[in-house]
């Protein structure tokens, strides 16, 4: 994550972005943020794969910047920012991190318990009885990032038990070809798809969720077939900083 308000990073030198995270040779990372100035906004969010290509929506990075900002004294307890698919909020409360995220209107629900859907990336979703650590990950679901269907845009995949209420999910994340500890966009996705998957018409929902690389909640209003109020809530803790020669 870089403060790029003064513009100095090459945000078009793909070779470069994907050398910083690269997990032996550079620094290591699932993507790289840059921190931009917006004249509507506390600031934009523009957000790279690990391929060096620039992306979609990336729900926790959205938290991560969001409480960079806050670190670097850019907002105070609320941000408003842009990224790719638009305007989100977030709010700070007891060491969380809750973001708004985009409404959706649409949700594919298709056979053996799969939901396709874009929550500012796209992603899709299956529900499995057997508990996901059981399976093969990054075998089976690049045979559906890489079908006929999506290969050529790519597409997040989701497989998803559920313990005692709690959906336990593990992602596959395009752009960086393999499994992902914990995708933002992609419990969000999970959330919603739940949500058909039980058949439920209740307005009001929130939803604990368990990721390899740590726990989040989504929370949000389901009225007439629309998902409003999205929020994506877990904490973003500073690791460590660190200068680098371009």
């Amino acid at each position: 994550m870089i403060d790029d308000r003064n513009k100095t990073f090459d945000a078009n030198n793909q070779k470069l972005i994907e050398s910083m995270c690269d997990r032996r040779f550079g620094i290591g990372a699932d993507g790289l943020i840059l921190l931009q100035s917006h004249e509507n906004a506390d600031f934009y969010m523009q957000y790279f794969n690990s391929d060096g290509r620039e992306s979609s929506m990336c729900g926790n990075g959205g938290r991560c910047i969001a409480q960079f900002a806050k670190d670097l004294s850019i907002v105070n307890e609320t941000a408003s920012f842009f990224a790719i698919d638009g305007e989100h909020t977030a709010n700070y409360e007891n060491g969380l991190v809750s973001l708004q995220m985009m409404n959706i209107n649409q949700v594919e629900n298709r056979e053996n318990h799969v939901f396709v859907l874009n929550t500012g990336s796209p992603h899709f979703v299956q529900f499995f009885d057997q508990d996901v650590d059981s399976i093969d990950l990054v075998a089976e679901a690049k045979k559906i990032r890489y079908n006929s269907e999506f290969a050529a845009n790519g597409i997040n995949v989701n497989f998803v038990s559920i313990h005692h209420e709690v959906l336990k999910v593990r992602t596959y994340e395009r752009g960086v070809e393999d499994e992902t500890f914990s995708c933002g966009t992609g419990v969000t996705a999970t959330a919603i798809a739940y949500n058909l998957y039980k058949k439920d018409d209740v307005t009001k929902h929130h939803f604990q969720i368990q990721t390899k690389g740590g726990n989040l909640s989504v929370n949000y209003l389901f009225n007439e077939n629309k998902y409003t109020n999205v929020f994506l809530q877990g904490p973003a803790k500073f690791v460590f900083d660190g200068e680098i020669e371009f």
